[in-house]
């Protein structure tokens, strides 16, 4: 498996991984894992799909990747789901 360490990933997969970081444990434990698990074969769309769900504030974020409630953007609602299912599934399937 490909998973993104901070020494061995591009300045773009550090910068995303560091915005996981939310202060929030459900959010960093879900956001983190997932970003190391695809950052490394993701593509400018998806980098640019993940920025943009990290640029939501943290009471929608956590609404939305706990299941609370679903984006209204089908983009970001895809997402969404996809982290779910990659964190349900304690792995790190191929979810872009």
């Amino acid at each position: 498996m490909n998973a993104v360490t901070s020494a061995g990933c591009d300045a773009q997969a550090r910068r995303l991984l560091w915005r996981c970081r939310r202060g929030m444990k459900e959010l960093d434990v879900m956001l983190e894992r997932f970003a190391r698990a695809t950052l490394p074969g993701a593509g400018a769309e998806e980098r640019a799909l993940l920025s943009e769900l990290l640029a939501q504030p943290d009471p929608l974020l956590a609404a939305w990747l706990l299941g609370e409630a679903t984006p209204p953007q089908a983009r970001l609602a895809g997402l969404t789901a996809r982290i779910r299912a990659l964190c349900r599934s304690g792995g790190a399937a191929a979810v872009f």
